[in-house]
């Protein structure tokens, strides 16, 4: 494991500073991604702009904000889809632009996706330089450009923006700005029901620190050592507190810091003040609870009132049971039984990257975060086609692959990305101007 009980000397430079390479590779991932989507639709006939703004999801959010909640549509099969399964606050932006610029609200929402992407971006470095160092963190931004749907983080979706203020807000968590951390949750909270996992990824550290800073009273700490891997993370948070510190040393190819430019880190660093961390821990869940009250009190069906809503998309929380019949129902013939064989190691490998990030050391935000938003991607009963965008915001799954980029020379890791861009621009212009996203 890592030892996080290490911190490096401060690195040079902002942080923007710090991140600009990063999001410069982010940012010509996507535009690579943008240029063969608009080729690939021309030669169809297609418009990439009304592919990326009015496809699927995006048409829900664009008529809440121009005409707001009520509308639904009542389907041969009983269902019900309403618009009231849709958060609130990428229509709220699509709508604030709308009024102060000629865009429509459909393009406004691509405008809204674009910008948030690369909040997220800067997020996705932020949150990895300060657990692993600055090579990981570009790395890590990079490959969250170059996921298979990553054309989705420019689409008028809400998957970018619900990243870049979940990002935000686990970094805040670990750099000890409790207030700015509840008040990201409170927002993400307001873009996806997945802000549930921000929720809990907040509460978690902030409940530990607590317990820390207790347990810290009645020992001598310079006596103490954190045995257990709770322990190391609960004590990595709480020495954020009150303090901006400094992000890791570079990553090394034998995986430990660099021994030259790194410091003991010790409980002598102050704990923010307590109201800091109860006020951030009362606003985190506000925006997500404020919703579904919402919801519930408009349909008059009480509390419950949005699982209704899910329901009548035939959306809910069934452990997987659902997932997995359709897994098995793949294999009742040869060619689908090959799609069956790859979900079964797709998900075997998000497991897998999940486990190393337990056992290199990921901080609890991290693991408590990503958790959820697996939880609640793969064990849901919503159409299984949507899994791998509603997967899209668990990017600390990606640290693990991260590192292992940061090991080699650069070229080598620059060719293996290059090639996955170029893989994942051509697969999002067929995919886009086919059947996807759902």
């Amino acid at each position: 494991m890592t030892d996080l009980a290490t911190r490096a000397a401060p690195a040079r430079g902002s942080l923007p500073r710090r991140a600009a390479p990063a999001l410069l590779g982010y940012a010509a991932v996507r535009a690579l991604g943008l240029l063969v989507l608009a080729v690939w639709s021309a030669a169809r006939g297609k418009s990439a702009l009304t592919l990326l703004s009015a496809r699927w999801d995006s048409l829900w959010y664009t008529r809440v904000a121009e005409l707001g909640y009520g509308y639904e549509v009542r389907l041969p099969n009983g269902d019900v889809h309403s618009n009231l399964a849709f958060f609130p606050l990428l229509p709220w932006l699509e709508r604030l632009l709308h009024g102060i610029t000629p865009l429509s609200y459909a393009h406004a929402g691509v405008l809204v996706a674009l910008l948030a992407s690369l909040a997220a971006a800067g997020g996705i470095f932020a949150v990895a330089e300060w657990v692993y160092g600055p090579r990981v963190g570009v790395w890590a931004v990079l490959l969250w450009a170059v996921l298979p749907v990553g054309v989705v983080q420019s689409m008028a979706y809400s998957e970018s923006l619900f990243t870049a203020l979940a990002a935000w807000s686990l970094y805040a968590v670990l750099t000890g700005r409790w207030v700015g951390a509840g008040v990201l949750a409170a927002l993400a909270g307001l873009t996806r029901p997945v802000g549930l996992a921000v929720v809990a990824a907040v509460w978690a550290a902030g409940v530990l620190t607590f317990l820390r800073e207790r347990g810290a009273r009645g020992a001598h700490d310079g006596d103490r050592t954190p045995g257990s891997a709770a322990e190391v993370c609960a004590e990595r948070v709480a020495r954020a507190d009150g303090a901006q510190e400094a992000p890791h040393a570079p990553f090394t190819p034998e995986g430990s810091h660099d021994a030259a430019h790194a410091s003991s880190r010790t409980l002598r660093a102050p704990f923010a003040p307590a109201w800091h961390r109860v006020l951030g821990l009362l606003l985190a869940p506000l925006g997500a609870a404020g919703y579904v009250l919402w919801v519930g009190h408009r349909t008059g069906r009480g509390p419950l009132g949005y699982l209704d809503v899910q329901a009548g998309w035939r959306n809910g929380f069934d452990g997987g049971y659902a997932f997995a019949g359709f897994v098995a129902g793949k294999f009742t013939s040869f060619p689908s039984a090959l799609a069956g064989a790859g979900l079964i190691i797709g998900v075997a490998l998000l497991i897998m990257l999940y486990v190393t990030g337990v056992r290199q050391g990921q901080p609890l935000p991290l693991l408590v975060y990503t958790g959820v938003v697996l939880a609640l991607a793969l064990c849901a009963s919503s159409y299984f086609g949507s899994k791998p965008r509603l997967l899209m915001p668990a990017f600390p799954l990606l640290f693990p692959l991260a590192r292992a980029l940061a090991r080699p020379r650069t070229s080598r890791s620059a060719l293996v990305t290059a090639g996955l861009a170029v893989a994942t621009a051509v697969y999002g212009a067929f995919w886009l101007n086919g059947s996807g996203p759902p």
